[in-house]
């Protein structure tokens, strides 16, 4: 079974070739993957890879994690599984206070009248 690995504190000059031969010493590399800002397309200095079983990816750790990639010691670790982001969180009124023409929940009205 594959396994994904985090790779973290990478120069912004890493390419997906550097990786793949650096990766390719402890095992196959099935996929990989750096993180780019969507806007700007550069680096942001992270990414992904993918071995092609935990034999390989615990090698890579062992091997990789401190290593020396362009200009930086990178990090090598176990890859935690996304968590899917369910947007920003709205406060909510209780059920009482959501039918229409519903007091503000202070009990005061919204918009005091001017004098």
């Amino acid at each position: 079974m594959s396994r994904e690995l985090y790779i973290g504190n990478l120069s912004f000059a890493a390419t997906e070739d550097d990786l793949r031969k650096l990766f390719s010493v402890s095992g196959t590399v099935m996929n990989l993957h750096l993180i780019k800002d969507p806007v700007s397309g550069l680096s942001k200095g992270c990414g992904y890879v993918k071995m092609a079983n935990e034999k390989q990816a615990r090698a890579a750790i062992n091997d990789l994690d401190g290593a020396r990639l362009i200009d930086r010691l990178i990090t090598v670790s176990i890859a935690r599984p996304q968590n899917p982001n369910p947007g920003p969180k709205r406060k909510t009124l209780p059920s009482a206070n959501r039918k229409a023409g519903a007091k503000h929940s202070s009990g005061r009205r919204r918009n005091p009248p001017k004098r």
